[in-house]
């Protein structure tokens, strides 16, 4: 649960797709880039393109109704969606654990934007330190840093990914990018479900 890269600046309103779009066309931006072969889990706002694994796109998985199916999913493309969300859900902890530490980022109204910037970028480097420094920490059990999504006999509420958006394409790739990307995810999914049913 740590911040590999944070970029501040941007008003609120501007979609993130928008942001990491010009942080991978600037090759001065120092982002960090997948490897080829390995993926950045993206939600369903970014285009699924090599080194960036999007969910399929308007395809619910209703935790509720695999409840009544006994806990199992019985379509490929929500298995898949639900344990993407699955892994997903850390970078939301994470922003939660710096939100329930720092309450000066929901009040930064009354400071210039510069000095925004300024404490944004800090809070995040404080949060590392003390993930790094203090295992202990009682922020980070409470939201359950090393877990993942609860087990479908929880009481989660349905969810749906479903959105537009794009990202650039870091690994150069050409005219096909987002089917070559398809086809990669849907081999995943594909072998997900094939395990899942064993």
């Amino acid at each position: 649960m740590l911040f590999t890269y944070v970029v501040t600046g941007w008003e609120g309103a501007v979609h993130d797709s928008r942001v990491l779009t010009t942080q991978l066309e600037d090759p001065n931006s120092g982002f960090p880039h997948p490897p080829p072969g390995k993926y950045y889990l993206v939600d369903s706002g970014y285009s699924n393109k090599p080194g960036y694994l999007a969910p399929f796109r308007n395809v619910p998985y209703h935790l509720r109704d695999a409840r009544r199916r006994g806990g199992r999913i019985n379509e490929p493309t929500e298995l898949f969606n639900y344990r993407h969300a699955s892994l997903r859900n850390c970078i939301e902890r994470c922003f939660g654990v710096l939100k329930a530490r720092f309450p000066i980022l929901r009040f930064m109204t009354n400071f210039s934007l510069v000095r925004q910037r300024e404490i944004a970028m800090c809070c995040c480097v404080l949060h590392n330190f003390i993930k790094l420094h203090n295992r202990d920490d009682p922020l980070f059990h409470r939201f359950g840093v090393d877990g993942v999504m609860p087990p479908l006999d929880s009481d989660d509420e349905d969810n749906t990914a479903s959105s537009s958006g794009t990202a650039a394409n870091p690994h150069g790739y050409g005219g096909n990018d987002e089917n070559f990307a398809n086809s990669m995810r849907d081999h995943i999914m594909i072998q997900m479900y094939l395990h899942y049913n064993m």
